[in-house]
């Protein structure tokens, strides 16, 4: 078993870090005293959040990065050696979405999209193993509900996430089989409220806008966080995302039916699109935003991931309580 450090006592690199999960993240591993290499390629995002940091008695340094750029990646691994030494966990966040049907997609929106989502991914997992080979550590890469099932009008991301679970699941079993002390986890959020959407290259013609349940982004950075600490396969942030992961497993042909007559169309929202400059495919952002525009209730603790990472506690309670109703009964008889 891999034996993973304390969050005070950690040094964290993030990608995608100055939006959406990577920030919520980010300011979440903070409070906990974690110390932090942020990367993405909007600096003055960064800037702005490393500060904000570092005022707020933290530690963080910044990199400018592009993930789908290996030259970049090792950048970012050079500064946590030149500035802490080294780090303890490596979470591959960073990703872009894109709403279309499959036959309206450009070939090239279509490349640059798996260069960020699935290499970014594959460029931070061996920088990260490289670092953590001897000292050991986790990686968490951020995967998706569509790593399981895929959406339609997000079919293309959807295959980026398949293509993430594949990678990660095939390093995690080469890496125990040789013994290296590295902890390999696959986060798979469902909708969350962060700007995906209106970051997203789109092709509809409306804003596109999540399907609910939709949960806060402080959800899934509790995940990360967990799995920082405590070493975990997988874990699905929503139980609607669950769900729907289990259905396609044991119904598939209903379950996609059933996705087609209910994503489809209220992904389209009310909205007309925005202009395409909006999309980050090509270029950074440069808004330090946590959350979207959902209409809609957004839930703030998702029950199942809870429990799911609690299971232990989980299940001692559901002894309890068992023991308890069987002692209840037997007075009852006597």
């Amino acid at each position: 078993m891999v034996k993973l450090k304390p969050l005070n006592e950690q040094v964290m690199v993030l990608t995608g870090a100055s939006s959406g999960i990577g920030l919520s993240t980010a300011r979440m591993a903070a409070r906990q005293g974690v110390r932090l290499v942020l990367a993405a390629r909007s600096e003055q995002a960064l800037r702005q959040l490393t500060q904000e940091i570092v005022d707020g008695g933290g530690q963080a340094v910044f990199a400018v990065a592009d993930v789908s750029r290996e030259e970049d990646v090792e950048r970012i691994a050079e500064l946590a050696r030149a500035t802490y030494g080294g780090f303890d966990t490596w979470v591959n966040n960073a990703g872009v979405g894109m709403y279309g049907e499959l036959m309206d997609l450009s070939v090239e929106d279509m490349r640059r999209l798996f260069d960020i989502n699935f290499w970014g991914v594959v460029y931070g997992s061996r920088a990260a193993v490289r670092g953590l080979r001897e000292r050991g550590g986790a990686l968490i890469n951020m995967g998706s509900v569509t790593s399981e099932q895929t959406i339609p009008l997000q079919a293309l991301y959807s295959a980026s996430k398949h293509a993430v679970k594949g990678f990660t699941d095939g390093l995690r079993m080469e890496l125990d089989h040789d013994g290296v002390p590295v902890a390999v986890t696959l986060i798979k959020p469902g909708p969350i409220d962060t700007p995906f959407p209106l970051n997203a290259r789109n092709y509809l013609d409306a804003e596109p806008q999540h399907v609910p349940p939709v949960y806060a982004p402080e959800t899934v950075a509790r995940a990360v966080l967990h799995a920082a600490t405590t070493p975990t396969r997988e874990t699905y942030v929503g139980g609607g995302g669950k769900g729907i992961a289990a259905s396609g497993e044991f119904a598939p042909h209903a379950t996609e039916q059933a996705l087609a007559a209910v994503a489809i169309p209220r992904t389209h929202s009310d909205k007309p699109p925005l202009p395409p400059g909006r999309s980050i495919l090509y270029h950074a952002s440069e808004r330090l935003e946590e959350r979207g525009d959902y209409p809609g209730m957004v839930q703030s603790v998702s029950l199942y991931t809870e429990a799911a990472n609690h299971r232990k506690w989980l299940g001692a309670g559901l002894i309890g309580a068992g023991l308890a109703a069987a002692l209840w009964r037997r007075s009852q008889r006597d």
